[in-house]
């Protein structure tokens, strides 16, 4: 995973000029010194000295503390901590997370992961402490550089942990209950013809259709690799010689190439090439069924969908609009797939 020019296995990214800016979710994040003092002073005892500075990272789906820190004696780390105050869910996606990086923190430098250092619990927060990866997110509108960097890592991912090497669930088992827009619809649809007519109509006369296909997902997925199943710009960091994979709070186990396939729509709503260009011709792809493949694309379309049209979550204004763009990128790709 090098910085060279080389034409990456999958073929070049092409980036399409002249696209409409990307859509970048955007929270509202609490500060370092937001923490509890007790949550406070445990991350300062593992660096072993007060924090001198602490720098807020604004990335990313949660309203929580996200802070690269240094310390008096120049130690640094990166806090993620998260009360039940918003969302009451996130304690526990903390939880997950902290289970698995730690997992994976087994793994060294050869692991897809930073290097969990502690995890620490004061009422209701929960926050985990980081090695400092000194490295940046991908550039968004997407740079073919740095995409074929990513999609190399995707490869390595999917082939070099299979199995999984962590105890975690399936993804079908770990998103099945996100995994039911188009069932979602069509009960929505039932009970108020009205209350989907934001679909497109095409969509809406095959919304029993899809909600069947939908229904399959679980086993069209299955599979033994280890899957982030949450992958896009803000959860990545390029090093000079790595791709770091971060929050890994939904990891699952399933077919290798899930993540790429739950991925491409995001990569190309901020501005990378279409998703049928890079699935088509990625590694991971060709040994892939496409009914299979057409299944779960119809059960991430219908996820995006149908929470892109939901109130936002509490601190997260544009995440709504944010699944939408990402939904009807899907939906399109699918379309194209099935030759509707």
């Amino acid at each position: 995973m090098g910085m060279d020019s080389e034409r990456a296995p999958h073929g070049p990214a092409v980036i399409t000029a002249e696209r409409p800016a990307p859509l970048i979710a955007t929270n509202v994040r609490k500060a370092w010194l937001e923490m509890p003092t007790a949550l406070r002073n445990s991350v300062e005892g593992a660096l072993g000295a007060p924090i001198v500075r602490a720098t807020t990272q604004s990335a990313g789906f949660s309203v929580g503390v996200a802070a690269r820190l240094v310390a008096e004696n120049g130690r640094t780390g990166f806090v993620k901590a998260v009360s039940a105050e918003p969302n009451a869910d996130t304690p526990g996606l903390h939880r997950a997370e902290a289970r698995i990086s730690g997992a994976l923190s087994a793994l060294g430098s050869d692991g897809p992961a930073p290097l969990l250092l502690d995890v620490f619990e004061s009422a209701d927060w929960v926050a985990l402490l980081y090695e400092d990866v000194d490295g940046k997110m991908p550039d968004v509108p997407w740079q073919p550089d740095e995409l074929d960097r990513v999609l190399d890592a995707v490869t390595d991912l999917a082939t070099r942990f299979d199995p999984s090497p962590v105890d975690v669930v399936p993804v079908g088992e770990r998103l099945g209950d996100f995994y039911q827009g188009w069932r979602r619809m069509a009960a929505a649809r039932d009970a108020d013809p009205a209350a989907v007519d934001w679909l497109a109509p095409w969509a809406l006369a095959r919304l029993d259709e899809l909600a069947a296909r939908e229904a399959d997902w679980t086993r069209a997925a299955s599979g033994s690799a280890l899957v982030h199943a949450d992958l896009r710009a803000d959860n990545i960091l390029l090093t000079a010689d790595r791709v770091v994979l971060v929050d890994w709070a939904w990891a699952a186990r399933g077919a290798r190439w899930f993540d790429l396939v739950a991925m491409l729509p995001c990569i190309h709503m901020q501005g990378g090439p279409p998703p049928a260009q890079v699935f088509d011709r990625h590694p991971v792809a060709q040994d892939a069924d496409p009914e299979d493949v057409n299944t779960v694309l119809a059960a991430c379309a219908g996820f995006f969908l149908w929470q892109g049209h939901q109130p936002p979550w509490p601190g997260l204004p544009t995440l709504p609009a944010f699944y939408k763009a990402q939904g009807d990128v899907a939906l399109a790709w699918l379309r194209e797939r099935c030759g509707w």
